[in-house]
């Protein structure tokens, strides 16, 4: 298999995380963004979003980071990050399906207007922008503080596939000035999260 990531992308940091945790024998092809190698032909017939990650396993093309997740994680003998029991599985995918439309939507807007437009150099935050996706990313935060009580992991006490989902632009919360700091049972999920090393070992932003 060979999988297609560009250093700085949240949602290739997670499915590489993935590919580390599991230590899956994937070739890691990574892309230069700024080189256009995301707007050539032979990337285009990968996939025609033109987007990153894709994974390439013989005639198969698959894109969508959790998808992707999801189907190298079938490849392991690890049933205890993505189990085979269909309640626990339709519990991953609800929450994966949750960070995408829902909590990591908000972060990610933060995180582009604080962070990225200055690193792109592609003008200031909007902050109309920046307000309601703070508004949004609190309603969010609530939830999954309140979910995290007690729990050390999104299903509870194991690390699955919904763990690595929701961290995937967490690495940036800081830096762009995210308030996820007001929420102490997230701010302890995310530290047991780095406390993993294929976790903390796998960042968005290489050295």
């Amino acid at each position: 298999m060979n999988f297609y990531t560009v250093n700085g992308s949240p949602n290739c940091r997670k499915v590489h995380a993935v590919i580390n945790y599991l230590k899956l024998d994937i070739q890691i092809n990574e892309l230069n963004i700024f080189a256009g190698e995301l707007a050539t032909p032979e990337f285009n017939a990968l996939n025609p979003n033109g987007m990153v990650p894709v994974l390439e396993d013989g005639n198969f093309l698959l894109w969508e980071s959790n998808a992707i997740m999801q189907y190298i994680a079938d490849h392991a003998d690890n049933t205890d990050f993505y189990p085979t029991d269909p309640q626990q599985r339709a519990d991953i995918h609800r929450w994966q399906f949750w960070e995408q439309n829902h909590f990591n939507r908000a972060a990610g807007t933060i995180v582009f207007e604080n962070m990225l437009k200055c690193v792109l150099k592609i003008g200031e935050p909007d902050a109309e922008k920046v307000a309601a996706a703070t508004e949004d990313f609190h309603k969010h935060a609530i939830l999954l503080d309140a979910h995290l009580a007690n729990k050390d992991f999104i299903l509870g006490s194991k690390l699955t596939l919904a763990d690595f989902s929701v961290a995937g632009f967490s690495e940036f919360f800081d830096t762009a000035k995210v308030p996820f700091r007001k929420y102490p049972n997230l701010v302890a999920w995310l530290e047991r999260l780095d406390a993993i090393p294929a976790w903390a070992d796998t960042p968005s932003l290489a050295a």
